[in-house]
């Protein structure tokens, strides 16, 4: 928590120090973008088998989970438990990357949105790559 508090503090003081200033208001088409943003990014990092280095040594392989996604447990070695926890757990993840998100998008809206979109297209051809299986599966039924 106080690192995350201290995570949180840094992007506030980046974002008054380079004298940004709060929107009026939030578009809600940012706010899906974030989102879908944020889950992509989140399963990425925390699931998927071509990120399992950054995650292996804080965790252990538990068995195939989701489509090209690995289910692990977080190391039991003092230390890196707690980092093994929050790596592969894209709920835990979430909250640190809508965070760099919204920060990012304070600072360097236009890069942001591009990095965002990108990520949220990758949601939906995943969304498509899934679908599509279900209905060939479906049609050799």
């Amino acid at each position: 928590m106080a690192v995350f508090g201290g995570y949180t503090a840094g992007w506030t003081v980046l974002v008054r120090r380079m004298g940004r200033s709060l929107p009026a208001s939030v578009n809600p088409w940012d706010v899906l973008l974030t989102a879908a943003a944020t889950f992509r990014l989140s399963r990425l990092v925390g699931k998927a088998t071509v990120t399992r280095p950054i995650r292996a040594p804080f965790t252990h392989v538990e068995s195939a989970g989701a489509p090209a996604e690995l289910n692990e447990t977080p190391s039991s070695e003092r230390g890196r438990h707690t980092a093994g926890e929050l790596i592969s757990c894209p709920f835990c993840l979430s909250v640190w990357i809508v965070t760099t998100l919204t920060g990012a998008q304070l600072m360097w809206p236009r890069a942001t949105k591009t990095a965002s979109g990108a990520l949220t297209a990758l949601a939906a051809a995943d969304a498509l790559q899934l679908a599509y299986t279900a209905l060939i599966q479906k049609a050799e039924d």
